[in-house]
């Protein structure tokens, strides 16, 4: 069964972290993905053969890495929950910035799809603007998402590899990791992933409540 997209589920893997107001990556991240009436996930990804991110990344423009660089360390300062949402709109801004026109009206129109849970179209258009752009981290985000929603863990992981590849400070990418990775029965490598989530931005509520279930269940508890 195909979930279904909410309005922050366009916004880089929002399905996957409603905290964030983004995976993100992502629906909401207060249930993990959907598993089977046997209590298997739906797709049958093996965790030890999940793809590898690359140490190699992509130039980013000067004057964004240095607005980028900028807003993590206020994000990371940020005093209270509003600011930090504040911050991560202006970052979700500059990773969805781009000067092809093209770009735009395709991204539109696949937000627009995805919303109308026209899944075949959206993946068009996505395939249309990384095809145009390959280096654009918002059309792998969107991607990573619309194939989250398909219950394709698989696919979504590569393309959150991308994503990673290109910004490894995403948050969103990173707790959506985490969220298939826990769906697909790694509690350590999802543990792992919500930590570096929250080591970028610790305002995501909903992942920190993981971090903790989580290692009780993989470290145990403190004697």
């Amino acid at each position: 069964m195909q979930r279904k997209l909410s309005a922050r589920g366009c916004m880089c893997l929002a399905i996957l972290v409603a905290a964030a107001g983004v995976f993100p990556a992502a629906a909401s991240a207060q249930a993990p993905p959907r598993r089977s009436p046997h209590g298997a996930p739906p797709d049958t990804t093996d965790p030890t053969d999940l793809p590898r991110l690359s140490s190699k990344r992509p130039r980013i423009p000067g004057d964004q890495a240095h607005g980028l660089d900028f807003l993590f360390g206020a994000l990371k300062a940020a005093p209270d929950e509003e600011s930090a949402k504040h911050v991560e709109a202006q970052i979700l801004a500059l990773w969805s910035r781009t000067s092809s026109d093209t770009t735009a009206l395709l991204m539109q129109r696949a937000k627009v799809a995805m919303h109308g849970q026209q899944f075949d179209i959206a993946l068009k258009l996505l395939d249309a603007v990384l095809k145009l752009h390959p280096d654009y981290i918002e059309g792998w985000s969107q991607r990573a998402t619309l194939y989250y929603v398909q219950n394709d863990y698989q696919r979504s992981l590569e393309d959150i590899e991308q994503v990673l590849v290109r910004e490894p400070r995403h948050f969103g990418a990173l707790a959506g990791l985490g969220m298939i990775m826990q769906g697909l029965g790694d509690d350590r490598r999802a543990l792992d992933a919500f930590r570096k989530a929250l080591a970028v931005n610790p305002h995501l509520e909903n992942v920190r409540e993981r971090v903790r279930t989580l290692t009780e269940k993989v470290e145990g508890r403190d004697i």
